[in-house]
Parts: structure tokens; C-alpha cells; sequence
């Protein structure tokens, strides 16, 4: 997963001398209240402060507690705005255009921070969003070894197409659906991190209760970033001498020219982040090189370069002549090689790439990467490339989100706890897929800390499936998928009350972590939170598979949540996506159809089937089982086999 990091400072927690009365920054202009419950309003002062509270008509008085902080509940609000909020102590605070609506939290991992201004028909959306009624919250990210008082920054802003492009893509559609129905201010908080795993966002104090975790938490120590961060870098510049490769380096300005000689330089496979390769632990920059060969007749003429996304910032050369910079770990980069800078013969690329945090380097599928001369000749560029470090990041560059768990909770969440909200949306798992068994323990560990923490019940927490994604780059054997049974782990979560999934295969993308289409994502998300919230009567699910009978050399497989009843998108009718086994437990892709409202499902080569599997691949982009409302039935299987990250559990250096 690619992710910018933006803030690796530790949070000093609050001193206990504060002088003036103070709000935590989510207290600011703009900002949505949630209507319809009692709102919590908190802050900090001097220690037995008389602090005053208004909103609209309501007044309430409430003297700080020894260590400087207050807390007043007002009474509960219907929708409406805008407001002003004071709030008197030795001094006066005015928080001013408030509304007071619906609010989420919106949380997860990259597909939840992927911006509107990358989403699908981008331009056109962003025109559309004139919301002013939905606004978002975005908490800048950090990280903290212990417990927040307040985020590190952030604000609320409005929607409109001056300021759309940033809100989160699946926030924004869930939001824009909900306004549509409900007619009342939308509030997203928006609190993600891309790359993250469900163990950074979950409490200490979760983790040492659960009989899962609390070995692991035992031999957590009391973290000093600062040192951590320095110590990390140390280790690196080791590994990088023992490479042959001395930081910082020097010439650097003659390493973009197409004479310079980099025999000696490492080599490495390209596309690929550098992480998984040899650079480990790596944040800052790094200089990639490679040659390629020009035809007589494509000499002196112009070309396109196409690098794929590079995570996250480059500037690339061709024989010693910039020709494009981007920004950005998501941005796909295409550049136009001007007329009189190819040769006949050997010519040289030169990228430069610095990293903030998290995945480094030219990280897309081999088929992005690729130079298409005048002639339309197209040249592979995947493969190997020789490489350098020019610098390591200073400071803790390379102590990231995931170094140890509670690293994002502490920052990010905890102090937003216990704002007033109607629920949550949440899109992660990517990151967990690698030990989908042990998710069966994590994320509901997390659902849970977060409900107990919050003390507002078991609140409406929706999620994600996660999308299809070849992530292994290339088909799974039948039968065999670490993200399928991530998506089983995510379909088992949904014991926990007042949840809900919304299933996502459909949307994926073979060799894209970050689906475009997020319109159906949120919308998925808001039609579940229109029928169980706001009681609107809609349908919100696919197909759930519910039980399997045999006879004979066929399975008849059952479901909840069928709507109108079966469809099978296909123009044909063949219905995809499922496979068999017998005793042996080999699956084999099957014939399925359906009959009424269940599916049966045969292959010649299972005579006695036992156990049924639908969509359990990494990548299943041909299922097209639905209901009739257009919803996707979610992958599911039969059995309880020994699967492939059975035993993979979480662990921190």
C-alpha cells in the first residue's frame, strides 16, 4: 500500500496549566453537530475554571477538574443551523456556522483516504458537489506511543467544487446519498491513513485484554518515537555500506546524464517498491537508471514515456534532460519526450524518486511501464534497473504507522473520543490480508474498542469488502486466496451488532489497489445506513450465502438477503464464479445455475461434492451472481479447510 506520510512528530500530551479556556480543534467554524442525540462538548482550562457553554438556546455551566479538563452534554438538537458556539472562561470563544445534521466517522486505509479528485469522472463530480450542507472534518495525520488529548490539525469545510477534490471519494458518496434522502447536514470525520493495519487504530488497552494479543502487548515496550526513528536510520545506513552504497552521496547532479557510468551502482527489478526488495525501512530518495535502444528512423523524433504510479514524488530524465515531474504515489505518469533529445541507439532514463513515508518507487503493473517511439514502438521498461540512495530521510522518516500498534489510535482517534456521532464507515483490510485468520480476532476487537471507548452503544459501524485485486499478479490456484479469506474474515464480523458490509467485487480492479469507482461504494454504504438507520425500507444487500444441501453430484446452495430474487448478469445466463470439491478437498470451477431462488452448482470431475466455493480468488471479476436490485452476492465457501494464512499472526520489531 502507498500512503503520504505527512506527520511523524510525537504528541506531547496536554500540559495541565492551560490559562485561557481551550476546545479541541474538531470545535471550529463550519463544523456539524449530530442532531437528535445529546451532544458532548469538551475542553481544557485552569484547573476549578467556571466554563460556560451556549448553543442556540441551551446554556450549561461546568467547573474543570484538577487536571484542567471539562465536559458538558448538552441536550439533544434537531437538524438545523446555522449556529454560534460560545464558551466563557477567563476568556470567550465563539465557534461560529454550525449546523447540526448527521455525522460519520469515516476511517480506514487508502480506498477511504482516496481523494475525489482521483475518483471516477473526477472533473465532472467535482463540478457537481455544491453541498455546502456536507462538510468534512480532515485530522491530519500523525502518530503518538500514548494517548492524544487532540489531533494534530485539521479543520471542516464545506463541499462545494472549490473544495470537493479533497474530501474522501467513498465519504463524499456516502454523504451525498444520505442529503439526498434525508435533506439534513451531513458531518464527515475523516481520520485514514493509506497502508495501515486494523492493529494501529485499536487501543493498548484493547489489545491487553484480548487472550488473542496480550502476550504480544507484554513485550511492547513504552516507545520513544524520536529514538526509535534514529536508531531505524542508523540500521539502514548499515545495510546501505554493506551494499556499497555511502549516504549522503555526492555528484549527485551527474547521475541523470546519460554518460554517467553506473556500473557499480546495485541493481534492482522494476516495478516493485523498494521496501519488498532491498531497501527495507527506506524513506527518502532514490535514483533509479536505465538504458533503452533508438532506431535511424525514430532519432530526433518525439516519444512517450510511460512510468506507471510512482510512490511519491518524481522527476525523470532522458539523457540528462528533464521531462516531467509529478506528485503524488496514486498519479499514473506520462511523459512526452520532445523532438531532439532521442539518438540513434542507446539512451538513457533517469528517475528520481523521494519517498515521505511508507511504500517507495515505481510500484505499478509491469504493462505501465514503457516508451512508444514515433514509429509506435513500443519498448518494456519492466525488468531490472540500476539503482542508488542519494539521502535517508532525517527525523523519523522511517518510523511509520504500522511500526507498532495503538500508533494511529492514540493520534488519530482518541481525540476525537467522545464527539457526538451517528456511526462510522470503514474501508481496510488490504494491509491485514496477509494473516486474514487472525483479522477474524483484530477487527472486531477494534469495533469493539472503539464503541466501549466512545460510550455512545453498540453505534452503526459499516465496512467494506474488500474489492477484487490480483494482488499476487496472477491467477490463484482453485480454491487457494489470502483475500478471500480476508473477505471471509469481514463477512464473520458481521455477528457483532449493528454492522454491515457492503461487497465491493464488482468494483475491483485486476492490477489497481484503489478502484476508481467509488460512486458505488458509498452508495453501497448508504443504502445501508438508509434502511437501518433512517428506516427507509430499501433493500441494502446482495445474495448471503445461508446453507448447502447435496444430492447426488450436485450442490444446492441457499441465501438471505435475495431482494426481488436471483439474477445473473450475463447475456448468456452462465452463472460464474463457483467451484467444488470432493473428500480430497481439490476445488475444480464448476457449472452453476440457478433454480428459483437458489443455485446449484456441478462439475464433471466431482462426482461426490462435499464443500462449495463462490468468488474465492484474490481477483474474482467474473462473479455475476446479484439480486434484482443490483446488489452483488458476497464470496463465500462451504467449508472449514485449513486456509493459507491460517497460523500468519501480527508481529512489531
Amino acid at each position: 500500500m502507498r500512503k503520504l506520510l505527512l506527520s511523524l512528530a510525537v504528541l506531547c500530551t496536554m500540559a495541565h496549566a492551560y490559562g485561557n479556556v481551550k476546545l479541541p480543534k474538531i470545535f471550529t467554524d463550519n463544523m456539524v453537530l449530530q442532531r437528535n442525540k445529546p451532544i458532548q462538548v469538551w475542553g481544557w482550562a485552569d484547573a476549578g475554571e467556571s466554563v460556560t457553554v451556549q448553543l442556540n438556546k441551551q446554556s450549561k455551566k461546568v467547573k474543570t477538574d484538577k487536571a484542567g479538563k471539562w465536559t458538558v452534554t448538552l441536550a439533544a438538537e434537531a437538524a438545523g443551523g446555522p449556529y454560534e458556539m460560545t464558551v466563557k472562561g477567563k476568556n470567550s470563544l465563539a465557534v461560529k456556522n454550525i449546523l447540526i445534521g448527521e455525522v460519520w466517522v469515516c476511517s480506514g486505509q487508502s480506498n477511504m483516504e482516496w481523494p475525489l479528485s482521483a475518483a471516477k469522472n473526477a472533473t465532472l463530480e467535482i463540478q457537481a458537489a455544491n453541498f455546502p450542507e456536507i462538510r468534512q472534518f480532515l485530522v491530519q495525520k500523525a502518530i503518538a506511543s500514548t494517548p492524544q488529548a487532540d489531533v494534530a490539525g485539521g479543520d471542516w469545510k464545506s463541499c462545494t467544487p472549490e473544495t470537493a477534490a479533497n474530501f474522501t471519494a467513498v465519504g463524499y458518496f456516502f454523504a451525498r446519498d444520505l442529503y439526498n434522502k434525508l435533506h439534513v447536514p451531513i458531518g464527515l470525520i475523516h481520520t485514514s491513513w493509506g497502508g495501515t493495519h486494523s492493529e494501529t487504530w485499536t487501543s493498548r488497552e484493547a489489545f491487553e485484554k484480548s487472550e488473542e494479543f496480550k502476550s504480544m502487548m507484554a513485550s511492547l515496550p513504552r516507545i520513544d518515537l524520536e529514538s526509535y526513528a534514529a536508531q531505524r536510520k542508523e540500521r539502514t545506513t548499515t545495510k546501505l555500506k554493506e551494499m556499497n552504497i555511502v549516504v549522503p552521496a555526492t555528484n549527485v547532479a551527474a547521475w541523470k546524464n546519460a554518460a554517467f557510468d553506473d556500473q557499480s551502482w546495485p541493481t534492482m527489478s522494476i516495478p516493485g517498491a523498494w521496501e519488498n526488495q532491498r531497501l527495507d525501512g527506506l524513506d527518502g530518495v532514490v535514483w533509479f537508471r536505465r538504458s533503452f535502444h533508438v532506431s535511424d528512423a525514430d532519432a530526433g523524433r518525439d516519444a512517450v514515456l510511460t512510468l506507471g504510479a510512482i510512490d511519491d514524488i518524481d522527476e525523470t530524465f532522458i539523457n540528462g534532460t528533464s521531462v516531467g515531474k509529478t506528485v503524488g504515489y496514486d498519479q499514473k505518469r506520462t511523459y512526452r519526450i520532445p523532438a531532439g533529445l532521442l539518438k540513434a541507439g542507446k539512451n538513457v532514463i533517469a528517475v528520481r524518486v523521494e519517498d515521505t513515508g511508507g511504500g517507495g518507487g515505481l510500484w505499478d503493473e509491469p504493462a505501465a511501464l514503457a516508451i512508444t517511439t514515433a514509429s509506435d514502438t513500443r519498448t518494456p521498461l519492466a525488468g531490472p534497473w540500476k539503482f542508488y540512495v542519494e539521502r535517508v530521510a532525517d527525523g523519523g522518516g522511517s518510523v511509520g504507522p504500522n511500526s507498532f500498534p495503538t500508533l494511529l489510535f492514540n493520534a488519530m482517534l482518541n481525540p476525537l473520543i467522545p464527539y457526538t456521532i451517528a456511526g462510522a464507515i470503514w474501508y481496510q483490510g488490504e494491509s491485514n490480508a496477509g494473516r486474514a485468520y487472525q483479522y477474524r480476532t483484530a477487527f472486531p476487537l477494534m469495533i469493539k474498542d472503539w464503541r466501549s471507548r466512545w460510550g455512545q452503544g453498540d453505534f452503526p459501524f459499516y465496512f467494506v469488502q474488500l474489492a477484487s485485486y490480483e494482488a499476487s499478479r496472477g491467477a490463484n490456484p482453485p480454491g487457494t486466496s489470502a483475500w478471500a479469506e480476508l473477505r471471509e474474515a469481514q463477512r464473520m464480523t458481521l455477528a457483532l451488532p449493528n454492522t454491515g458490509m457492503a461487497v465491493t467485487t464488482d468494483v475491483g480492479e485486476a492490477f489497481d489497489i484503489h478502484p476508481r469507482n467509488k460512486q458505488d461504494v458509498g452508495k453501497r454504504l448508504a443504502a445501508i445506513a438508509l434502511n437501518k438507520v433512517y428506516t427507509q425500507g430499501n433493500v441494502y444487500s446482495g445474495p448471503s450465502y445461508q446453507a448447502v444441501r447435496i444430492e447426488g453430484n450436485k450442490a444446492f446452495v441457499s441465501f438471505t438477503e435475495v431482494g426481488g430474487g436471483l439474477v445473473v448478469r450475463d447475456k448468456y445466463g452462465y452463472l460464474r464464479g463457483f467451484e467444488v470439491a470432493g473428500e480430497d478437498k481439490k476445488f475444480h470451477y464448476a457449472k452453476a445455475w440457478l433454480q428459483g431462488n437458489e443455485v446449484v452448482v456441478a462439475s464433471d470431475e466431482v462426482a461426490k461434492p462435499v464443500a462449495v466455493r463462490f468468488g474465492w480468488s484474490d481477483n474474482p471479476w467474473d462473479d455475476n451472481l446479484y439480486n434484482k436490485e443490483g446488489f452483488p452476492a458476497s464470496p463465500f465457501r462451504t467449508d472449514t479447510w485449513r486456509g493459507v494464512t491460517e497460523g500468519q499472526t501480527f508481529t512489531f520489531e
